[in-house]
C-alpha cells in the first residue's frame, strides 16, 4: 500500500484525520503481516495514540491522537457516542423505505469465529439509513451509527435485504461489473477482460462531527470513492 495513497483530512497539534484506503489495516494486526497505517503515521510522527479503527476493506475517515490528553478525550467521546458517525455504502438492490431505522442486536456467531450476526443473546444495536440514490442493481445509501460494534453496518444491512455490495462475509462477495448491468456490453479491444467497476468492499467512512476540547465544532468529510460515484453515474445512464 503505497503511503501517497492516504490523504490527510484534518490536522492540528492534538490529533490528525486522515482518509484511509480500503485494504490497509488501521493498526497491526497479530501477525504482523503487513505495514498498517498506524505504523505508516508513527514514522511519520514518532508517538501517535489509537483512538478508533475501521475494518481493513472500508475506506474513509480515521482519528489519531498525538498526545496522551486528546486521546483519552477523544476516546470518551467515542465512548459516550458524542461523536455523530456517518457512512456511505453500496447495497445490493434497492430498499423499500427510503429512510430507515434498524434496532437489531449483535453478537458473534458462535458457529464462526470472527463473523458477527443479529442474535437476541447480542448487544443493542442501532443504525439508520438514509437512500441517497436508488436503483434496482445498487443504491447508495447513507448510514448513520448510533452504537460502534463489529461489522455494525455490514450485519444491518444484510438483516434488511440489501447487503453491501462485495461484502464477502455477508454478501455475495462479487466485484460489480458492467457487464451485469448493461445488456449490450462490449469489452474494449484494448482488454483481455472486464475490469471491475468496485472490487472493494463498498463501504466508507465518510463524515465525523464533534466538539474539539476547545469547545469548537468540527465537521469533518472524506469525499465519496470515486468509484462509488462512477457506479451511480453508469446507472442513472442506464434508467
Amino acid at each position: 500500500m503505497a503511503k501517497n495513497n492516504i490523504k490527510i483530512i484534518f490536522e492540528n497539534d492534538d490529533f490528525v484525520a486522515l482518509n484511509k484506503p480500503s485494504g490497509l489495516l488501521t493498526i497491526p494486526d497479530r501477525e504482523q503481516s503487513e505495514k498498517s497505517l498506524k505504523e505508516f503515521l508513527k514514522d511519520k510522527y514518532g508517538e501517535i495514540f489509537t483512538v478508533h479503527r475501521l475494518d481493513k476493506d472500508t475506506s474513509g475517515l480515521v482519528l489519531f491522537a498525538k498526545n496522551e490528553g486528546t486521546h483519552k478525550y477523544l476516546s470518551r467521546l467515542f465512548e459516550e457516542r458524542k461523536i455523530e458517525k456517518y457512512y456511505v455504502g453500496i447495497v445490493l438492490g434497492q430498499p423499500a423505505n427510503l429512510t430507515g431505522s434498524i434496532e437489531a442486536p449483535i453478537g458473534e456467531n458462535p458457529a464462526h469465529k470472527g463473523l458477527m450476526n443479529v442474535h437476541r443473546n447480542g448487544k443493542p444495536s442501532h443504525t439508520t439509513y438514509e437512500v441517497l440514490e436508488a436503483n434496482k442493481y445498487y443504491s447508495l445509501v447513507s448510514f448513520q451509527l448510533h452504537t460502534g460494534r463489529t461489522h455494525q453496518i455490514r450485519v444491518h444491512s444484510k438483516e434488511i435485504g440489501h447487503p453491501l455490495a462485495c461484502d464477502e462475509l455477508y454478501g455475495d462477495g462479487k466485484p460489480v461489473l458492467l457487464s451485469g448491468i448493461k445488456k449490450k456490453f462490449n469489452l474494449s479491444r484494448h482488454e483481455d477482460e472486464e475490469r471491475p467497476m468496485i472490487a472493494r468492499l463498498a463501504l466508507h467512512s465518510y463524515k465525523l462531527i464533534f466538539e474539539t476540547a476547545l469547545g469548537d465544532k468540527l465537521e469533518l468529510i472524506a469525499d465519496v470513492p470515486k468509484e462509488f460515484r462512477a457506479l451511480m453515474q453508469q446507472l442513472k445512464k442506464l434508467a
